[in-house]
């Protein structure tokens, strides 16, 4: 690789997969899921090293769905988002292909090293990301019912987590009952930050690109966010009860909720590209303290 196309590609990240946001968003949701895994079942924290593996797999796969998004994305990008690193030429899309398959062999040599045993988690996660990028066989079908596409590509989020959990409790002896409360928690959170990230505001749809805005309006948006996110903090609050740390967990998530309402009703009231923003950037936020205020803070209540 030569140094032109490096900088290239260190464009790319910057502006499709920031590194700065989604390594520390991805620390907190894979160290979380193996904490919340032991705490749930109350067995004692694993060695570091399981922390090091969930986050070299989580990266590599959530780098391996924007290597899949561009694939399945192309035509659209190139008709109707021109401006994109690919459509635009910064990167060719085999190279990003490349890279992203130059990630495999990094997650499964990672996880062996583990426990070869996870593997199985690992393969089922990538079953379903094949079946995303070729949008189940049925594109049309999918397109046309954005509901239900939404919810079928977000069911990757609960399978990533149960891969991430699995390097506590498959060497571990077995998953909690309680752990679907955290399961869940992370599929609604996946639904918080797609929808987020596409409440846009009236000047910046574009034509052929769909969002939830143009979908639903600000209004009906807003308020669909907002329930994603009275959900999870119902399901935060599950886990602080079963982890005996709800007085603490209820009031920190609380607080974050406040936030969100703040900023879903500057939204609805007047959706302009700046209040827009602020939804991707608090959805982000949200997602970061829910997992860590999960994972975390029974882990500290229990240590004191």
């Amino acid at each position: 690789m030569t140094q032109s196309r490096l900088t290239r590609m260190w464009i790319y990240q910057s502006e499709r997969f920031p590194l700065k946001k989604t390594a520390p968003l991805l620390g907190v949701f894979s160290a979380a899921s193996i904490c919340a895994s032991a705490t749930l079942s109350g067995r004692e924290i694993p060695d570091f090293g399981v922390f090091v593996v969930g986050f070299i797999v989580a990266m590599a796969l959530f780098f391996q769905m924007r290597v899949c998004d561009e694939i399945k994305d192309l035509d659209d990008d190139r008709r109707f988002r021109p401006d994109r690193p690919i459509p635009r030429g910064l990167v060719s899309l085999r190279g990003v292909i490349q890279v992203g398959i130059a990630t495999v062999p990094i997650a499964i040599l990672a996880v062996w090293a583990w426990h070869p045993p996870v593997l199985w988690l690992l393969l089922l996660a990538w079953l379903w990301l094949t079946a995303m990028t070729f949008e189940f066989g049925v594109p049309a079908f999918l397109k046309a019912r954005p509901v239900l596409y939404l919810l079928s590509h977000m069911a990757i989020m609960p399978l990533i987590d149960v891969l991430l959990t699995g390097l506590e409790w498959v060497p571990g002896g077995g998953a909690s009952p309680f752990l679907w409360l955290f399961i869940a928690l992370s599929f609604v959170n996946g639904c918080i930050l797609e929808i987020g990230r596409k409440l846009w505001a009236p000047e910046s749809e574009i034509d052929g690109v769909d969002t939830y805005s143009g979908l639903w309006g600000a209004r009906r948006a807003s308020a669909i966010w907002l329930a994603c996110v009275g959900v999870a903090f119902g399901l935060l609050w599950g886990i602080g009860g079963v982890t005996q740390s709800g007085w603490l967990v209820a009031p920190m998530g609380a607080v974050m909720v406040g936030l969100c309402v703040v900023h879903a009703l500057a939204y609805r009231d007047e959706p302009t590209v700046k209040a827009a923003e602020g939804m991707d950037t608090i959805a982000g936020l949200w997602v970061f303290a829910c997992y860590a205020i999960a994972g975390f803070v029974p882990l500290a209540l229990r240590a004191l």
